[in-house]
């Protein structure tokens, strides 16, 4: 069998380290997980680079929500790119797609040959876009190495079936990588189904804050959520995932 690779999704440095603690490959390194992850600030990319010695792939995108993104935005997807390259980050990742549900071939390809030498990851844009099989040719002439997928369903292990069919598609033009639900208890069964090698999670457990006094009057975030609540990927259950390989 191949040698298995486990990227981690780490929202924070303190992540991207116990990533590295527990034996991961790779980090994609992500702000805001709740909205689907965006860019994290320079100062942010620029300790993890100095901390990390497995992968460091970081997601481009400037916003939550759709992806589909007007010329500003395009441009700041454009600045960050640099941003990357200047601070010698392994990989990007990015997803844009047109106002029918397809990649936009012409701008992801642009910001493919914008990234190089890094390599760029396609994320999960895909898992939304209107056909997989003609986003996923679309996705290989944008000059992408690699694709982050649910198999267009709710999680990994639902959408199995047709993450084997866009491997065997994609042979050796592009990896495919299952991300979404991948956990300790399913990961060696989504190997075996699959037949994928990388495969995508963010191995995350609730720490409680260390603050004393907390204001119960005041929310500034979502309502009903924990704000004193951190979740950061746990270096041990990312061991444990590795462990069931």
């Amino acid at each position: 069998m191949s040698t298995i690779l486990l990227e981690i999704c780490a929202g924070s440095i303190t992540s991207c380290l116990a990533a590295q603690e527990g034996g991961a490959h790779r980090v994609e390194f992500c702000d805001n997980l709740l909205e689907g992850g965006t860019t994290p600030s320079f100062g942010q990319i620029a300790v993890a680079r100095e901390r990390l010695w497995i992968g460091l792939n970081v997601i481009i995108r400037p916003r939550g929500g759709d992806f589909l993104y007007t010329d500003l935005e395009y441009e700041v997807m454009q600045r960050d790119i640099i941003a990357c390259k200047k601070l010698g980050v392994d990989g990007v990742v990015i997803g844009i797609l047109t106002a029918d549900g397809d990649v936009d071939i012409a701008r992801c390809k642009a910001l493919v040959e914008l990234a190089t030498p890094m390599q760029v990851t396609f994320h999960r844009a895909f898992d939304v876009a209107r056909d997989p099989f003609k986003a996923l040719e679309d996705v290989i002439a944008t000059g992408c190495k690699r694709l982050l997928s649910s198999g267009q369903a709710a999680t990994a292990t639902a959408g199995a079936a047709l993450l084997k069919e866009l491997q065997q598609v994609a042979g050796e033009r592009l990896v495919v990588m299952p991300g979404a639900g991948v956990r300790s208890n399913n990961i060696a069964e989504l190997v075996a189904t699959t037949g994928c090698v990388e495969f995508h999670t963010s191995a995350r457990l609730p720490f409680a804050s260390q603050m004393r006094y907390c204001n119960p009057n005041v929310h500034m975030g979502i309502p009903g959520q924990d704000e004193y609540a951190l979740v950061e990927t746990n270096a041990d259950l990312v061991k444990e995932i590795l462990g069931k390989l």
